[in-house]
């Protein structure tokens, strides 16, 4: 109840009882001889007085459903005759008596410094329907000046039940919550440990000598293994955000080198179906921000891998900007579009633009789901514009704060240079000219070689830009021309691939090349220092894998001749996985190192106190039967407090590759993690990390 409740009812209370003293007075002095007229106005001052105490009861009444006062020894002085009806009495009845409501349950209880108690308690009335009440208790001024209390309540049985629902409910969603992740990260561990068989075996027998039928099946069944890891990290990754154990990184990093690698990395996926990808970052662009640079990525990765695998001709633009608030990723394809009507329901989980069973693509539809649900975690949004037969554009707005007081650094300056770009692309040629005219240059683009003659005959160039997929012949012309017409500097795009195939560019008449997606600081360098040579090459943006030959006959020799960076290493490994332990032993033992196999905790903490060195590295299971990974790392931890020799670098494998596994494994004490199916390519910078250190 509140203040202003309370002394309502003190002052109503204080009205009834001068009432009652004045009508007591009245009938004690009525026989008494009295003026008509001052017995005329007792008898207005009585009406007054009934009239407001009538007035004060009902809004106690209406505002208190039970009222109950006691003098010092406990018996009712006064009760409402909500108070009785609980008991089952009247209120008369009730005057003298010390009669109680039973107590079922004791709930809060408050005592405010000016003398007020509120208190709760779950009652039981007469009618056997427990109720819960608050109440308040108060001093109150008593006949001859006695101290009573008065205790005043109210039914909050509905408050205090919706409340109890409320926390059981959220007791129930948390357990459900533990329950999910546990099952997740059961599920994640073993999903991808027989992933890790499979890849990794499938990497080790591709390094044998194996004939082109055999390489075929054997890259098959790598390319399934793949796409079935991608369709587990997806699901994985799309209950970990429904279950709310997502957890974002707010650390500073280069928002346009993430970007530049994404694109970089995308390249081959795109250029194996013949398009082009292209990057192009706005001048002003802030490239310092605070967030999580792996969730940027992986929200690229998803929406420009979907651009790739749903576009058949043209290529995928990406363009990174910012506005006052954020920064902007735009993905621009030349795929089919999606209909209008198909657009709400792109970002719903398994859902895909084309929903029809005849549709040419496979997958899950959770990309996008889980890409909205990243960008709304981290406080973005997301568009899409598209139209069927002209390509679809998503952008995606994310709140990145600036890591630092950085300002946009300004291209170099190619002011008053005239340059051509030969090419018949989407993107990448638009792209060029426009960081070629923000520097000040004039940049034209011509999509064929025939229009390339005519332009270098009818006007005088600076630098000639040619791209390698117009055909050896006809890039060849162009730089015999531009030589003959003066042009200064003749660069020819290729892709990777085509790096291999077209041979030196100084023999084709070319001074230089650029990798195609083209890096700006690339660029920049070609045109700013021409003349350095056909040795001045950009290294390749992406290290192509080479292609399987024809004949398989190059394949045989391939181990001979390879580092060997664990040369001389020694190596232990606590992997209790039969499959597993072979992968990773032969792994160690084609670089060179030796291998001494633990196959759980204990076992390997005793392999370590056997050593008569420290191991050079250890690579240590998380999940392990008997002795976890974990506490075997805390024990060798406490060795080295001790002054034992341990191995000289501890990293974890896990099949569990969530952000608070990595967190976990460098608390418990880690150097490093890796995350399985274990990449093969990343054991010798292990191994090398004991060379480099010294």
């Amino acid at each position: 109840m509140s203040l202003q409740g309370i002394a309502l009812l003190v002052l109503g209370l204080t009205v009834i009882g001068l009432a009652a003293l004045l009508v007591a007075a009245i009938r004690r002095d009525g026989s008494a001889t009295q003026d008509p007229d001052d017995a005329e106005a007792l008898q207005d001052r009585l009406w007054l007085l009934s009239e407001s105490e009538e007035r004060y009861r009902t809004l106690i009444e209406a505002t208190t459903e039970c009222i109950v006062q006691r003098d010092g020894q406990g018996r009712i002085t006064f009760a409402n005759a909500g108070f009785a009806a609980m008991l089952g009495a009247s209120p008369l009845d009730l005057i003298g008596s010390m009669v109680q409501l039973q107590i079922l349950e004791p709930g809060e209880t408050v005592q405010r410094a000016d003398g007020v108690r509120q208190v709760e308690e779950r009652v039981l009335p007469v009618d056997g329907r427990p109720r819960w009440f608050s109440f308040i208790e108060m001093p109150v001024q008593g006949s001859g000046g006695a101290p009573h209390w008065l205790r005043a309540g109210c039914d909050v049985t509905a408050r205090i039940e919706a409340a109890r629902s409320l926390d059981e409910a959220k007791s129930r969603a948390e357990s459900a919550n533990i329950a999910k992740s546990r099952f997740l990260a059961t599920v994640s561990h073993e999903f991808r440990t027989p992933l890790n068989g499979i890849l990794g075996m499938a990497d080790l027998v591709l390094e044998t000598g194996l004939d082109a039928e055999q390489r075929t099946y054997v890259e098959a069944v790598r390319t399934s293994g793949k796409a079935l890891l991608s369709l587990v990290d997806g699901i994985l990754d799309f209950s970990r955000i429904e279950a709310g154990k997502l957890d974002l990184a707010a650390e500073p990093f280069d928002v346009a080198a993430t970007v530049e690698g994404v694109i970089e990395l995308l390249a081959p996926r795109a250029q194996d179906k013949g398009l082009e990808i292209a990057l192009d970052v706005a001048d002003d662009f802030l490239a310092q921000r605070v967030g999580d640079a792996d969730r940027v990525r992986q929200i690229l990765l998803n929406l420009a891998g979907n651009a790739i695998k749903f576009t058949q001709t043209g290529g995928v633009g990406v363009v990174l900007s910012q506005t006052a608030d954020a920064v902007v990723l735009s993905i621009e394809d030349t795929g089919p579009g999606i209909p209008e009507e198909r657009i709400p329901a792109l970002f719903e989980e398994f859902e895909q633009g084309d929903g029809s069973a005849s549709r040419h693509h496979e997958g899950t539809g959770l990309g996008l789901a889980i890409t909205q649900r990243l960008v709304e975690r981290m406080s973005g949004r997301i568009e899409v514009v598209s139209k069927p037969g002209r390509g679809s554009v998503f952008r995606v707005f994310l709140p990145l704060p600036p890591a630092s007081d950085e300002t946009a650094s300004r291209p170099p300056s190619l002011r008053a240079r005239k340059i051509l770009i030969v090419a018949e692309s989407a993107f990448q040629a638009p792209y060029l000219a426009r960081r070629l005219s923000r520097s000040g240059a004039a940049a034209v683009i011509v999509p064929s070689v025939e229009a390339a003659l005519d332009a270098l005959s009818g006007a005088g160039f600076d630098a000639l830009i040619a791209d390698r997929a117009l055909g050896d012949a006809g890039v060849r012309r162009l730089a015999a021309e531009a030589r003959r017409g003066g042009v200064r500097c003749s660069l020819i795009l290729l892709s990777p691939f085509d790096r291999r195939e077209f041979g030196a560019p100084g023999a084709a008449g070319f001074d230089s090349y650029l990798i195609k997606p083209v890096r700006a600081r690339s660029l920049f360098d070609r045109l700013l220092e021409p003349g350095t040579g056909p040795a001045a090459a950009e290294p390749p943006a992406v290290a192509a894998t080479p292609r399987p030959d024809p004949a398989g006959s190059a394949e045989a020799p391939r181990a001979q001749g390879r580092p060997m960076p664990g040369r001389g290493r020694r190596v232990l490994l606590a992997e209790d996985n039969p499959i597993n332990a072979l992968l990773a032993t032969k792994a160690l033992e084609r670089l060179g190192a030796t291998v001494t196999l633990a196959r759980d905790g204990i076992e390997a903490l005793a392999a370590i106190e056997a050593s008569p060195t420290p191991f050079d590295l250890a690579l240590i299971d998380i999940r392990m039967p008997g002795l976890d990974g974990l506490e075997t790392v805390r024990r060798i931890r406490t060795r080295e407090a001790e002054g034992a020799p341990v191995p000289h670098r501890l990293v974890a494998l896990t099949a569990n590759a969530a952000g608070e596994d990595e967190r976990a494994a460098r608390q418990a004490g880690f150097d490093a993690f890796l995350p399985k199916p274990l990449d093969l390519k990343a054991l010798p910078g292990l191994l090398e990390w004991r060379a480099r250190a010294a």
